[in-house]
């Protein structure tokens, strides 16, 4: 167990200090009455000291770690363990069809320990991704870091909780192995992860789920099942293959080691910015939010924790307004990562009285951050990771103008083509790609005088279209498409007056 004032051995070797100041918020609203300890649900789990030794089923500590050799034959009941038999995993589904570790009757907190526990485990299993100053400072007014995260192997966050949560099953369990329902990145997670650990995987994605993805998990030797419309089909499907076939089914966000392993981002971020003011997470599931919330304000109780969700799923918000985690009537959206109808149980409890403030943000700001990250800092990322800085382009974070803000690029799996309509659609809201359709003279030359004021102009044409017979104009005349490229709104403005000027039956698309 560590405790305040102790040194702790950070991810990268590096020493960091927990805090001994407290956070009131914090220690009202821990719940250690009503919640329930992850490692009660274990058994047979190692946990690194502060002095880097291991404890297997040690004294018992904040997260439920008991001693094996003075309670394993009294108590083997309690840990899983009796007169020397197998180790049981307790996380199974039970027969009525329950996740024992994501319990809404019975939620898991997580732990300070819990995450130094993963830290020491996962530390040369995953990269210690880069946290850089970014180019968007000087635009934002902001000192902006960016956290690269998709630059992991498999292009998120989620090998983090994956790994962990691998290596913390007993041995009889990885022997058996373990299985997931996912629409990619927590598969890919568990794909590689497993194959490394040698530890059977399946993963089971709904029809949807993207071909790449679903060739991807089969590449690193997982068992993929493709069935279900979405993704509640498939989690159904998923949990009860694992009641079937003995499978630790692995929740991708709510799993509390899962928690645990995201919660190493929070680690690294205070070691590379330790001066940091506020962090900005994606919101989906609430599993980042809740490890980071949990590292950070742990060590550093006055940096402000940020979660940032799609206007089309706001789950956590909705939650917070409840007071317990309530389904939403989400809709598609270009953050699909964090299309998560219902937050965790467990992610819940731990985030809600840790997290400072939520912001949602619209999809046309996250298709123009998306935009900004590739031409800025040449960064591709999914529309998840885009939306820290869609909340500061918003202008919902002015009040961190002159402060050190961390931005989470959580994931970069974006599909190719999905890709090509976001930046589309962010160059269209940036003023920087127009369409309009304009009726002019069928007469020769007509439409090469449009042409040649958009010469004038500096407009370079993209596509351009003409229609005579579907109009409603005299027959004399010719609806034309242009669709073409601007420097800039204030150069599409100057294009827009022109066209009011000249033209009398002109359309111009409205962005919703």
């Amino acid at each position: 167990m560590v405790c305040d004032g102790e040194a702790l051995v950070s991810p990268s070797g590096t020493g960091l200090q927990k805090t001994t100041e407290t956070n009131p918020q914090i220690k009202k609203k821990t719940m250690k009455d009503k919640v329930a300890s992850s490692s009660d649900l274990l058994a047979n789990v190692t946990v690194p000291n502060a002095n880097g030794t291991s404890t297997t089923n040690g004294t018992s500590s904040t997260n439920g770690i008991k001693n094996g050799s003075a309670n394993g034959s009294a108590n083997g009941s309690a840990n899983g363990v009796k007169n020397g038999a197998t180790p049981v995993y307790r996380g199974m589904i039970t027969l009525d069809g329950k996740d024992p570790m994501c319990d809404a009757d019975n939620p898991i907190c997580l732990q300070f320990e819990d995450v130094t526990s993963a830290a020491f485990k996962i530390k040369g299993g995953v990269l210690n991704t880069p946290c850089m100053l970014s180019h968007l400072s000087s635009l934002t007014g902001m000192e902006v870091y960016l956290k690269q995260d998709f630059l992991q192997f498999t292009g998120s966050f989620k090998e983090r909780g994956a790994r962990y949560a691998l290596m913390e099953l007993p041995a009889s369990q990885k022997s058996r192995g373990v299985i997931s329902a996912s629409l990619g990145n927590h598969a890919l997670a568990l794909s590689y992860h497993g194959k490394l650990l040698g530890i059977p995987v399946t993963v089971v994605m709904p029809l949807v789920a993207p071909m790449m993805k679903i060739q991807c998990c089969r590449q690193h030797g997982a068992t993929v099942v493709v069935q279900g419309q979405d993704m509640a089909e498939a989690k159904a499907i998923a949990m009860r293959m694992a009641r079937q076939e003995e499978l630790a089914y692995i929740n991708g966000y709510d799993h509390p080691h899962i928690m645990a392993g995201q919660g190493t981002l929070g680690l690294e971020i205070l070691e590379q910015v330790p001066d940091v003011d506020a962090i900005v997470v994606p919101v989906g599931g609430a599993g980042l939010i809740a490890g980071i919330a949990t590292a950070v304000k742990s060590m550093r109780p006055n940096v402000k924790i940020i979660g940032v969700e799609s206007e089309r799923c706001a789950s956590f918000s909705a939650a917070l307004e409840a007071g317990k985690p309530v389904p939403v009537a989400g809709g598609p959206t270009i953050a699909d990562g964090l299309a998560v109808p219902t937050v965790g149980v467990n992610a819940f409890v731990t985030a809600a009285p840790l997290v400072d403030r939520m912001v949602v943000v619209k999809e046309e700001t996250v298709a123009v951050s998306i935009l900004r990250l590739v031409e800025l800092e040449k960064c591709v990322v999914e529309g998840a990771g885009a939306c820290g800085l869609a909340a500061i382009l918003d202008g919902q974070l002015d009040e961190f103008k002159g402060k050190k803000l961390v931005l989470l690029l959580c994931g970069g799996n974006i599909d190719t083509t999905v890709l090509g309509r976001c930046l589309e659609r962010g160059l269209a809201v940036d003023g920087r790609l127009m369409k309009f359709s304009v009726t002019v003279s069928d007469r020769p030359g007509g439409i090469a005088e449009l042409c040649s004021q958009l010469a004038r102009l500096g407009v370079s044409i993209k596509d351009i279209e003409h229609e005579r017979a579907w109009i409603a104009s005299d027959v004399f005349s010719v609806s034309v498409t242009v669709t073409c490229e601007t420097r800039d709104m204030e150069h599409a403005n100057e294009l827009r007056d022109t066209l009011n000027k000249n033209y009398t039956h002109i359309v111009f698309p409205v962005m919703r």
